[in-house]
């Protein structure tokens, strides 16, 4: 989308890419009156929520991000009231389903009996046991998902999981469930595989090995807002958020202008006060400046070093991207043929590995291995949103990791796309016989695309605990400001990391308006102080 008017010279704030936490971040500062500019350097909104035809014609592909159950639980996007500009949510009959190498397969229904009866035909128990930990999430999930969406630290979200939790005592076991590898979480709470896995492969949607700290509570969150709300997509492709998002945005006066990079962020006596676009222009920012780029984008290129504390950027030298991603989309003539046919009815399929196989697959990232046993994260978008493609055919897409920063050929990508085609016809038989279109984006393809998701990494960083919290994106505080004055990451380089929820540009929006009222002042030089003694 291009927008026709010239540019603003001047605005209370400029925010500095259109991603989906820019435009969340414009849409709240607009809601305050403020006056806004988004300024995006590609020539379409939406960062890493982009919808089009790449595998053939009448089959819509989203290129990114696809399935959003943070997104329909995100406090954050439901305060935006974006079904009023045009969002319809969709859902699958069964959530996910994860096939395991012997041909098994692991359901999550939206029906918890359904997915209790499922994974007790793995393990005597677990059925029981699977009701028990979904019960734990209804009793503390909203305080947890409210604390999470926060400004860190999220106190008054804190204190209500703590009087959900019940006791102290009850907060020191949840820190400890926390802190657990899921493959610990899953051998603690479940006696076979089924359970297990559908724990480990969502853990699997960020960077994180089974063996890893936090694994488990990662696993856990979209295993349990899987059951509870499912996998939403927006009808008609993921792109529908992004129109959502720019209507609101429109409908209260803010500006967007794509195909606009910015070059520089103007500093003057300490403070962010506009923007320098490639070909020299000047976009005034009388408040604040927005940055939706990656941490290191914004304090390697954005901002000139002389602006900087020497020891944020030394900091930044040990900024950990995630794993880079291979992406395949398809256009099939026909549904895929799974061996079992409850898989049919899931819009989303782990595929490709057991717990020790995931572990293998892990390992290989780990020692900058090109993985000869894929994991493979798999979406058939038919099964909840008919109208993707033509009737009858199916529009699917699959991605799996690669190291990051890996030297891939043409070649290397080709033989990783036959491993994981290979993967799904182990699945399903006759799979490569329907397809009728394929697109493939290897990692520099999707930092092309959108150049936020540098050398192929989707998240913002390592999903890792020592650049969660605190430690996001360097040690510091896990907040939005940064050493300059009015200047805000609003990324999912800040806390709480990637996925789409809106978070890290509501938390810059919510900060930057605090900060312009006479009580925010006096919040504002006590960060300013600590940030000055951290960065000394």
């Amino acid at each position: 989308m291009t927008v026709s008017q010239p540019v603003a010279t001047g605005a209370d704030a400029v925010v500095i890419g259109a991603g989906h936490n820019g435009l969340v971040a414009a849409n709240l500062l607009v809601d305050a009156g403020w006056r806004v500019v988004v300024l995006e350097a590609t020539p379409s909104p939406g960062g890493a929520i982009r919808t089009a035809e790449v595998a053939a014609p009448g089959f819509h592909s989203d290129l990114y991000s696809a399935f959003y159950p943070l997104g329909f639980a995100s406090p954050v996007l439901r305060s935006l009231d974006l079904p009023e500009h045009g969002l319809r949510w969709r859902r699958s009959p069964s959530v996910l389903s994860h096939v395991l190498p012997d041909g098994r397969t692991a359901t999550l229904y939206p029906d918890v009996d359904k997915t209790a009866a499922c994974v007790e035909t793995f393990g005597r128990g677990d059925g029981e046991a699977w009701r028990a930990m979904y019960d734990e999430w209804l009793r503390i999930g909203p305080q947890l998902i409210e604390a999470l969406f926060r400004p860190f630290p999220p106190v008054r979200p804190s204190l209500g999981l703590l009087r959900a939790l019940g006791s102290s005592a009850e907060l020191i076991r949840f820190l400890r469930f926390a802190l657990l590898p899921v493959r610990r979480l899953g051998e603690e709470r479940f006696g076979g595989d089924g359970a297990r896995l559908l724990l480990a492969g969502n853990t699997l949607h960020t960077d994180l090995a089974p063996e890893s700290a936090i694994s488990g509570v990662f696993g856990w969150l979209l295993a349990m807002l899987g059951q509870q709300v499912g996998f939403p997509v927006p009808e008609g492709g993921s792109e529908r958020i992004v129109d959502a998002l720019v209507a609101r945005l429109r409908a209260r006066g803010g500006e967007l202008h794509c195909s606009i990079p910015v070059r520089s962020v103007i500093v003057r006596d300490g403070r962010a006060c506009g923007v320098r676009t490639s070909d020299g222009e000047e976009v005034r920012a009388g408040r604040a400046v927005l940055a939706d780029v990656p941490a290191p984008i914004l304090y390697e290129r954005l901002v000139a070093s002389e602006h900087l504390p020497r020891r944020l950027l030394q900091d930044l030298d040990n900024f950990e991207w995630d794993h880079a991603t291979i992406k395949v989309d398809w256009a099939l003539s026909a549904p895929v043929p799974w061996s079992d046919p409850a898989v049919a009815e899931s819009g989303t399929v782990h595929l490709g590995g057991d717990m020790d196989g995931l572990t293998r697959y892990a390992a290989d990232l780990a020692t900058r291995t090109v993985p000869t046993k894929p994991f493979l994260l798999f979406g058939q978008m038919a099964a909840a949103d008919p109208s993707r493609c033509p009737p009858g055919a199916e529009v699917a897409w699959g991605y799996t990791h690669v190291p990051w920063r890996a030297e891939l050929s043409a070649d290397v990508v080709a033989e990783q796309v036959d491993r994981m085609e290979a993967v799904l016809e182990q699945a399903a038989p006759g799979f490569g016989q329907l397809i009728v279109g394929r697109h493939v984006a290897g990692p520099q393809d999707l930092e092309r695309g959108d150049p936020s998701l540098v050398g192929g990494a989707i998240n913002g960083g390592t999903a890792a605990l020592h650049q969660q919290l605190i430690f996001r994106p360097v040690p510091g505080f896990g907040r939005p400001e940064t050493p300059v004055r009015a200047l805000y990451l609003a990324s999912s380089s800040a806390y709480p990391m990637g996925g789409v929820h809106g978070a890290p540009g509501c938390n810059a929006a919510t900060v930057a308006l605090r900060r312009c009222r006479p009580h925010g002042a006096v919040k504002a030089a006590g960060t300013d102080w600590a940030l000055r003694r951290l960065y000394r």
